[in-house]
This record gives C-alpha cells, structure tokens and sequence, in this order.
C-alpha cells in the first residue's frame, strides 16, 4: 500500500514537473482581431475559424495541458487593443496572440508582450517596423510588410512605365509606413511622387482625394489603405473615369474579398502581392474547402491563412520546448522550419520576420472568371530573399551586428 502510494506521489511530481513551465495548466491563444469594423471581412471571425483549424490540426493539448482559444476585437482602436491585451494577461493568462490586422494595434500589443514575456505574432499587420527598430523577442511578423509590398508591387508597376505617382493614404501607421516606402521605390528607380493625401479609417467617401490625385497628373494612384477602404476608392474611382483617362490604380494589400466585393468588371487588370490564394495548388484548395464549410462559402483570405500558419507553428513550437514562454516558444519556433500549405519550408529569421515567398496577381477579366471565387491569377512568385528587407538593414535592436 504505501509503496502504491509512493509510486502514485512520484507520478504526481513527474507530471507536475513536465507541466510546470505552461502558466496555468493551459496554452492559451488569443486572435485579436477586427470583428465589427473595416477588416472584419479580411480577417475577423474567418481568423478564429483559421485557429480553429490549426488547433484541430494539431491536437486538443500538448502532453495532457489543455489548448484554450480566445478572441477579441479591438476594434482598429490602438488603446483599445493593448487595453484588451493587458485584461486577457491578468485575467486570463494569454500566452499568445494571434493576428491584430492592424499596424496600430500591432505596435501598441508588441510592447506588451515583449514587457509580460508573451508572444505576439503579427499576421494582417503590416508595418517594417515590427521587424526593425521595434522589434521584439517575443514577436514575429508572418505576412506581408510594408518594405516586401513596396518592393514587389513598386517594381512591377513601374516596369510597365508607372513612374509619377500620388497617393491616398489612411491616417494611420500602416498607411504612412507603406506610402514612404513605395515612395522609396519610386524614387530610387528614377520616378517622382506628385503628392499624397491622408484620409481616416473606415472612409465612405474619396471623392476630393480622388479629384486631387487626377489633377496631379501622375500616371498611378496609389491606394495606400486596405479592406473596405480600397474597395471604396476604387468603385469611387470608375465613377470619375479614372482608368478610363489614362491612371493607374495599384493596391499595394488588396485581398480575394475585396476583389470579390468590387467585382472583375471594375478591378479587372489589378495587380497586388498576396501570400495566399485559394486555388494556387492541392494544399490550398485542400484548406480552402475546409475553411468554406465553416464560413459558408467563403473562401479564406491570405491572412486567415497566415492565421493558420502561424498558430499551428506556435504550437509545435510550444511542444517542443516545453513551455508557453514567449521568449522561449519565439526561440524555439526560429529553429524550427515552417511546414504548412503556406510556407513551405520557411524559416523565421532571428529578427523574427517570417521569410516566406510572396505571389504578383491579377485580378481575373469577367469572361475567365469560372465560379464566384475564381478570381486571381498567379503571375509569378517573388522570392523571400528577393522581397523582403534584409536582416542588416532592419535595425532590430537585439539582433547581433
């Protein structure tokens, strides 16, 4: 009996010990993200149907410690977001949060978890600076940037001699960082920016910046904003015959929604990098029809695949080290290469930027589009390397020299 007893007490301890670096006997994950707003439909509940799925991929707890999946909405609120954060830290032991589609918000829940050692791994956000100057140790950057944007969209539109552009640009950190750096671009190929115009978040009506950005006369409009703001400008912009006399719109983050919501018949010809597209391969489609059964219909966007992505890789990370720690998981999750539909083989690099390939499209003419979805085409895939900033250019404080 008490040789039973003692076996028992020693099991108790060994499973103690194995649990003992995951806060709370669970691994708890959060998507915050824009469930009521501008990118509600880009990200929003399709995100949490994205974690939903990897956890489901991936198994119900790691070693008998429960998977716990949260969301919450920030509402494209700064304040907002990193207040949410900081109530699910103290109230319900967040370990990581997933998604954020905002580059506000991105900054503000960074510090938070880089100062409560909890990770943070940006997807729809799309801002350099989370990967440079404001890096952290416990963050990661999983799909596009502003610099990666710029590079491939700039270089691809200016090829086709779109070398004056003007942009309309949403008053917020994501839509300043990517008109300087498609700016950049411009300019250092030789080209000229003719001026640019800030508009809010969530804007029905582009009818002034719209009548600026003709009178410029620069030959591309660059609609630096995302979601339902794009949408809007480019419907706005058929009704001022903008194409039609001659400019260019380019988007540098336009998703297969927008596209839809728009229609072929207006955004026929578009061009925009995305890192996802439902029918580029088997895998794609394989994630693509189980996500539709869950969102009736409705095909995943590259950041609800990204969601997908980066969830499941923190949670094989989290396995193998044993522990929920942000610092610990994020290290262990750059040793680890990514092995999924949506990055095949990527690494995450020491600055914690995903270095994943990107894909140029196009925006299908009505007469190829086959069914609801079948919108894009792939032109060409643009390299990690190719794109993305490199690592001694980023300035990330912690990364050694």
């Amino acid at each position: 009996m008490i040789r039973h007893l003692v076996a028992a007490a020693m099991l108790s301890l060994a499973t103690t010990a194995a649990h003992a670096e995951f806060s709370n006997n669970a691994v708890k994950i959060v998507v915050l993200t824009d469930l009521s707003s501008n990118y509600s439909d880009t990200a929003g509940k399709g995100s949490v149907v994205a974690a939903e799925l990897a956890i489901e991929d991936f198994g119900a707890g790691i070693e008998g410690v429960p998977i716990k999946l949260i969301s919450a909405d920030h509402q494209n609120k700064a304040d907002l977001g990193a207040l949410k954060a900081r109530e699910l830290i103290d109230t319900e032991g967040a370990d990581v949060f997933v998604d954020l589609s905002n580059s506000a918000v991105s900054l503000a829940v960074q510090e938070i978890g880089r100062a409560n050692d909890k990770a943070v791994l940006h997807v729809g956000s799309a801002t350099a600076a989370l990967y440079g100057e404001t890096c952290s140790p416990t963050g990661a950057l999983w799909l596009y940037d502003t610099y990666a944007l710029a590079q491939g969209l700039g270089k691809a539109v200016l090829a086709e001699g779109g070398d004056s552009w003007y942009f309309i640009t949403a008053d917020y950190a994501f839509g300043k960082a990517m008109e300087d750096s498609l700016a950049n671009v411009v300019k250092g190929a030789g080209g000229s920016v003719k001026g640019s115009v800030r508009h809010p978040v969530n804007n029905p009506d582009f009818s002034s910046f719209l009548l600026q950005a003709q009178k410029s006369g620069a030959k591309v409009i660059g609609l630096a904003n995302a979601s339902g703001d794009t949408v809007n400008a480019i419907k706005q912009a058929k009704e001022f015959g903008v194409v039609e006399m001659g400019q260019k719109l380019a988007a540098p983050i336009f998703y297969i929604q927008s596209a839809k919501a728009v229609g072929p018949e207006l955004a026929q010809g578009l061009q925009f990098m995305t890192g996802y597209y439902w029918d580029r391969d088997d895998a794609s489609r394989a994630f693509a029809k189980r996500f539709a059964q869950k969102m009736n219909g409705g095909m995943p966007s590259q950041a609800h695949a990204g969601v997908y992505s980066a969830t499941l890789h923190y949670l094989r990370a989290a396995a193998a080290a044993k522990s929920d720690s942000g610092k610990v998981v994020l290290a262990k999750m750059k040793e680890m290469p990514v092995d999924d539909f949506f990055a095949e083989g990527a690494i995450l690099r020491e600055d914690g930027r995903l270095m994943k390939d990107m894909f140029l499209v196009e925006v299908k003419k009505p007469s190829e589009v086959t069914q609801p979805w079948d919108l894009l085409k792939v032109l060409r895939r643009m390299s990690a390397a190719e794109i993305i900033r490199p690592l001694d250019k980023g300035n990330c404080p912690f990364v050694k020299g």
